[in-house]
């Protein structure tokens, strides 16, 4: 049986938008972000709820309108189990927690799960070196140089930023738990 059938059936004891990942997008995404605003860390993209842009949402994402709270509370259940699905595709180790999987979760939610299903720390996990896994998600393997936290500028240099940094420490700790 696939990691996302046990996931579904409940068999590894995992929830699906549990409560505590998405308290934590409220913190680094936004609660009660409303009117669709031009992220500038995705150089514009239109953003909403928590984190909700075109990529991910059933409906337009349109700067400027406002979504209601129900519009943003189902469609951010809908885009958080989507990403966790298609998270469940490439975990391998059954022996994650849920602050495991939520940390790995708010990391697909932010960089797309095609990039945390191709990161140092998801192989690391699926290795059964959770602890090190954890620690990739902030951290390269020299463990000094941060990983994940930076932003491509419009001239096409990588800059810093230390609130993505701030984020993936905070998922590593949560990863950690």
């Amino acid at each position: 049986m696939s990691l996302r059938k046990k996931i579904l059936t409940g068999a590894l004891g995992l929830v699906l938008g549990s409560g505590t990942l998405m308290g934590f997008l409220g913190k680094w995404e936004g609660e009660g972000q409303n009117h669709v605003y031009a992220d500038k860390l995705a150089r514009g993209l239109p953003t909403v709820c928590k984190g909700v842009t075109k990529h991910s949402s059933p409906y337009p994402v349109i700067v400027g309108d406002y979504w209601s709270p129900e519009r943003c509370a189902e469609v951010e259940e809908l885009v958080v189990q989507k990403g966790q699905l298609a998270l469940a595709d490439c975990l391998t180790n059954e022996a994650i927690s849920q602050n495991t999987f939520d940390a790995l979760s708010s990391h697909s939610h932010n960089f797309g799960s095609a990039a945390t299903c191709a990161s140092r720390a998801l192989v690391l996990i699926n290795a059964g070196r959770i602890r090190e896994g954890c620690r990739a998600i902030a951290w390269a393997s020299d463990g000094k140089t941060p990983v994940w936290a930076y932003v491509t500028t419009a001239q096409g240099e990588k800059q810093f930023v230390q609130g993505l940094h701030n984020r993936r420490l905070d998922e590593m700790g949560l990863c950690l738990k």
